[in-house]
């Protein structure tokens, strides 16, 4: 048996191996050695060559290129909330596809290196998924969930994973079937750290669609899970970056929650949710949402404020796509209580988003 070179090699190697997200075979197949060569380093029964220590280590990317590329990802992901998400798609896309291009160009990075790539690329798929689901192109839109899970997977980077299903969650929410929503909210619970923005934001979106199941006893009890989760926790420093939770949401998704579920209570929430967003007014995609909460809150006491606050919704033009059967499920209401709304009416031909 040979005696290693460095002692510190073999736990070395396989913390290279494991920051990277790479099995054995998936190592041996990248780097062209056999696999139980690569688990006879990893334990300290061989000694690696030294060409090989040098490919583990060899890089022609450098330091600033990688933290350039993880700062474009929580750039895009805090310009989220206030970019309109046609201008949004295209600069995403263009980042997404520099990293896909640098992992398949053959340049030499180290397994450190290729795992923050991969993990970066993770972030971008989700996000063009994302914005794809709010622009409702929603067959694109899976197929960069599934490259977002799959970068997830093979980094170990379980947030990542976790965010995947819960915006898997939000469209099928959206797209009318809550109970599913419902699934997919409680699978991102399950494998999104604790405490981690993602588990936050399941935990929100489980109340959302018991909701709209009609549950009032299992959306209240959900909603005061979130507050208790919730209430002990700082600002983060970019709170609108989209993959941090901020504390400052809550009471926004309480107002919408509160609405979808019929609760009396949510005219307030909403109102005073609106009040302290225009103050801010800085974040028109979350005032939209707002106007509409307090239109389906007030609806069945004062219609004419309903229409009002939904119809500024609409001309706003933040009313994502996704988000367009709220303003639909406010007009059947108006219908069926016989209150016409042909301001309404126009804004939303003028308005509404192509299918």
């Amino acid at each position: 048996m040979s005696r290693i070179v460095d002692p510190r090699w073999p736990s070395t190697f396989r913390a290279f191996r494991q920051q990277a997200g790479l099995s054995l075979r998936d190592l041996a197949a990248k780097a062209h050695y056999a696999k139980s060569y690569l688990h006879d380093l990893e334990t300290g029964r061989k000694t690696p060559t030294a060409e090989l220590a040098r490919r583990v280590t060899a890089t022609d990317i450098s330091t600033t290129t990688i933290a350039g590329i993880e700062a474009a990802v929580d750039e895009l992901a805090t310009a989220y909330p206030t970019t309109a998400s046609h201008v949004l798609l295209p600069r995403v896309r263009r980042h997404l596809t520099y990293v896909t291009t640098l992992v398949g160009s053959g340049r030499r990075m180290t397994l450190d290196q290729h795992r923050r790539i991969l993990v970066a690329g993770g972030w971008l798929s989700l996000l063009t998924a994302t914005v794809l689901i709010d622009l409702h192109r929603r067959d694109a839109a899976a197929g960069h969930l599934r490259v977002a899970d799959e970068m997830g997977a093979h980094t170990g980077h379980d947030e990542i994973r976790a965010w995947c299903l819960e915006t898997r969650a939000w469209e099928v929410l959206t797209g009318g079937d809550p109970a599913a929503a419902l699934d997919l909210a409680h699978g991102a619970q399950t494998i999104a750290p604790t405490d981690s923005s993602a588990k936050l934001q399941a935990t929100a979106q489980t109340g959302r669609a018991l909701a709209l199941l009609g549950d009032r006893q299992a959306t209240g009890r959900r909603l005061a899970q979130l507050e208790r989760i919730v209430s002990p926790l700082g600002q983060p420093d970019r709170p609108e970056h989209h993959y941090r939770y901020d504390p400052g949401k809550a009471r926004a998704y309480v107002a919408t929650t509160l609405a979808w579920v019929g609760d009396p209570a949510a005219a307030t929430e909403a109102s005073d949710v609106l009040a302290g967003l225009l103050t801010e007014g800085s974040r028109p995609r979350r005032i939209a949402s707002a106007r509409l909460d307090l239109g389906q809150s007030v609806l069945p006491v004062d219609p004419h404020e309903a229409v009002a606050q939904v119809a500024a919704a609409v001309a706003s033009g933040r009313v994502a796509a996704s988000n367009w059967w709220r303003v639909d499920r406010v007009r059947r209401g108006l219908a069926r209580i016989g209150v016409p709304a042909p301001e309404l009416d126009e804004l939303c031909e003028t308005h509404q988003p192509l299918p």
